[in-house]
């Protein structure tokens, strides 16, 4: 998929022109890519456009009228574009309640390499195993606490892709301190299987 450029982002005027029939069709989407998994764990497989509406409303809410502040955005942002044969994903530990962080944000530490895609079922299953951005770990993860959001990835090889095509596939966590797991639906497996194949 092609990276974002400065052109493809609006200035905040013609963005205000556009914001709401663009915000209805990314939530559409977003809905075809956002995979609950457990009680607090959310997984969003980001593509082109889930990007460049994070960065429009970014600029948005920030007032980032100039160049070289959209520039410093997309240098934050394009890495979660996926390129052929790769996954790009943004992790949520969805929890609002004080004393919930304060319960599971130390117990979920390094859930980030604990996210797989199981293609199949049983010991003829493949897994795919979320890796981690070095820049974006270094920021995120402590060794006694981790963050609510993470950003990860995923390789798959061509067999891995034929198999997630064919294949009852699942999103699962195996952190020794949430172990879940949620069946991809055709939605979430076509919209996947686009991205890889570019």
């Amino acid at each position: 998929m092609t990276k974002l450029g400065i052109d493809d982002i609006a200035d905040l005027r013609e963005y205000e022109r556009s914001r709401a029939q663009f915000r209805t069709e990314v939530i559409a989407l977003k809905k075809r890519r956002r995979i609950s998994v457990g009680p607090v764990v959310t997984v969003l497989f980001e593509n082109r456009e889930t990007i460049r509406f994070q960065i429009q409303e970014m600029a948005r809410a920030e007032k980032i009228f100039t160049d070289e502040g959209i520039q410093t955005e997309l240098d934050i942002y394009n890495p979660l574009i996926p390129e052929p044969g790769n996954l790009a994903a943004t992790l949520f530990i969805e929890l609002t309640v004080d004393d919930e962080m304060r319960e599971w944000l130390p117990k979920l530490v390094g859930i980030e390499r604990h996210v797989v895609i199981r293609l199949g079922d049983g010991p003829d299953a493949d897994w795919v195993r979320a890796t981690v951005d070095a820049d974006h770990e270094k920021q995120l993860t402590r060794d006694e606490i981790t963050a609510a959001v993470h950003y990860i990835h995923f390789s798959f090889s061509p067999n891995q892709i034929a198999l997630l095509k064919g294949r009852p596939s699942a999103l699962v966590v195996d952190h020794p301190e949430f172990v879940f797991e949620t069946p991809l639906t055709s939605d979430n497996i076509a919209e996947l299987v686009a991205d890889l194949v570019g």
